[in-house]
């Protein structure tokens, strides 16, 4: 009897990245049921499954904790009381179930067994080879596979223990899949999970995260006061971001798929942590309301206003996963107003408006191909909030950076980059240095750089291209790419 699991439970069981299961679908080396693996199938593609060894899937599941600085406490991290005897309650039904079915067949097979001795007892030495045969093949059969526990026995262990610390969500209709854990609302582990989901306050107050629950069983951990009217209610629908999921469910909600899909936002933040990696750039971290987040897609930008002529336009550095707390690198410019006072006089707790999100450089999610990201200067800002989204999606087979850095900057983040490339396996970083960024200089030297990454990049169609910096630099990597034969709808530029 089959047993099917969801495809990224089937990742976490054997402990790869989702993308790369998708790949082995999607190449016919897997075969799925209505997006479900069958478990057997999965230890056959994987037999050498290191069935008891979640150290990489821990260690991935704290770093992007980390990259997302989502500040989570304790309380929040461990299942309360009641969600967590729901799903006892809930894996305890389905193993009876399970039992219950195993009996029978187990009662099946002992009649069948009986039957094929008193079968040979009438046949005696007259009984036919070939029944003899496969007498033998069932009792050795059914004998191995009784003698000791196997890997599809273990996986199944390990799976149930998943269910029940972790549930695993799909939204329909796009398929998207995810799980949630611990205390968390289905919204904040949908946004963790690099969904963009519909929301606005995220509090409980103007219900635009409002979902049909289509199957599966929830349990309200917040209160709200937007109230549901009697049909809602009937027809399953559920406030996101006040309920967690008990089982695992299926919801219909709505998402953003586009920049034009997220209404323009004007948000007052503070000033929360200024820092400066070198003198030349300025790490600016600014907090939004509780109640009113800055819903975005990653590459974005926003237009920064601390007062009237005092405004500049910067990427959004940080993940949407993490929407109350929004980094912009903002760069030494003299005769610029806002990196003058950025530099000079802003001071924590400074009052800083943020309208937005802007701009079209975001990350094509529906793609089933690695990601190249080439950065220049500060144009790291967008390409840092790409990566990490792309973090969370936990897609991308492979991920791979490419900082080009003048003088002015450097590597102001290279820490992090590092760090990044020690936690994650897929994760390749390259530092590469430029005397010069801008002029004819410039070009040469990046020139130079393109075809070392255009070398280390064997198959142009199994990647997708993200540039950000100068608007001429990332002009002369578009069109060098394209010379070097990597498809133009691969290829994805920053706007300047």
């Amino acid at each position: 009897m089959a047993q099917l699991i969801p495809v990224a439970r089937a990742a976490r069981l054997v402990g790869i990245k989702r993308g790369t299961l998708q790949r082995k679908i999607r190449n016919g080396e897997l075969s799925t049921f209505e997006g479900m693996v069958d478990l057997n199938e999965l230890l056959r593609e994987y037999p050498h499954t290191q069935i008891e060894d979640t150290s990489l899937l821990e260690r991935m599941e704290k770093f992007i904790d980390r990259a997302s600085r989502k500040a989570r406490q304790t309380p929040s991290s461990l299942l309360d009381a009641q969600t967590l005897a729901a799903r006892l309650a809930e894996v305890s039904r389905q193993l009876a179930t399970a039992h219950s079915k195993v009996d029978k067949y187990s009662t099946i097979i002992k009649n069948i067994k009986e039957k094929l001795i008193d079968w040979e007892r009438e046949a005696g030495s007259s009984a036919d080879p070939h029944f003899l045969e496969f007498k033998s093949w069932l009792f050795n059969t059914l004998e191995k596979q009784l003698e000791t526990p196997g890997a599809a026995e273990y996986l199944t262990v390990k799976d149930t223990f998943l269910r029940i610390m972790a549930a695993h969500v799909t939204i329909q209709p796009s398929g998207h899949a995810y799980f949630v854990e611990g205390n968390d609302t289905l919204l904040e582990a949908g946004l963790r999970a690099g969904l963009a989901l519909d929301y606005g306050c995220s509090n409980g107050n103007c219900g635009m995260c409002k979902a049909k629950l289509l199957s599966g069983q929830v349990e309200k951990v917040r209160h709200h006061d937007y109230v549901l009217s009697e049909a809602e209610k009937t027809d399953g629908y559920i406030l996101m971001c006040s309920n967690t999921a008990v089982t695992d469910v299926v919801l219909e909600s709505s998402e953003a798929h586009s920049p034009a899909d997220i209404a323009a936002q004007s948000i007052a933040t503070v000033a929360r942590r200024i820092e400066c990696p070198n003198d030349n750039v300025t790490v600016l971290n600014l907090r939004t309301p509780r109640t009113n987040r800055l819903r975005f897609l990653a590459g974005q930008y926003v237009t920064a206003k601390i007062n009237e002529g005092c405004t500049g336009d910067y990427a959004i550095a940080s993940c949407p996963c993490d929407d109350m707390n929004l980094q912009l690198h903002v760069p030494r410019s003299p005769g610029d107003p806002f990196a003058d006072y950025v530099f000079n006089m802003l001071r924590p707790s400074t009052t800083v408006t943020v309208e937005g999100p802007k701009g079209g450089f975001v990350l094509d999610e529906d793609s089933p191909r690695s990601l190249v990201f080439i950065a220049w200067g500060i144009g790291f800002a967008p390409i840092k909030s790409l990566i990490e989204h792309a973090m969370a999606l936990d897609t991308a087979e492979d991920i791979y950076l490419y900082w080009v850095t003048g003088p002015e900057t450097g590597h102001y983040m290279d820490n992090l980059c590092r760090s990044w490339m020690d936690a994650l396996d897929n994760f390749h970083y390259l530092p590469l240095e430029a005397k010069q960024i801008e002029g004819v200089a410039g070009k040469r030297m990046m020139q130079q750089h393109l075809e070392t990454i255009a070398g280390q990049i064997q198959e142009p169609d199994e990647f997708d291209f993200y540039i950000a910096g100068p608007e001429a630099l990332t002009a002369q990597a578009h069109d060098s790419l394209l010379e070097y034969g990597f498809p133009a709808k691969q290829i994805f530029v920053a706007e300047s």
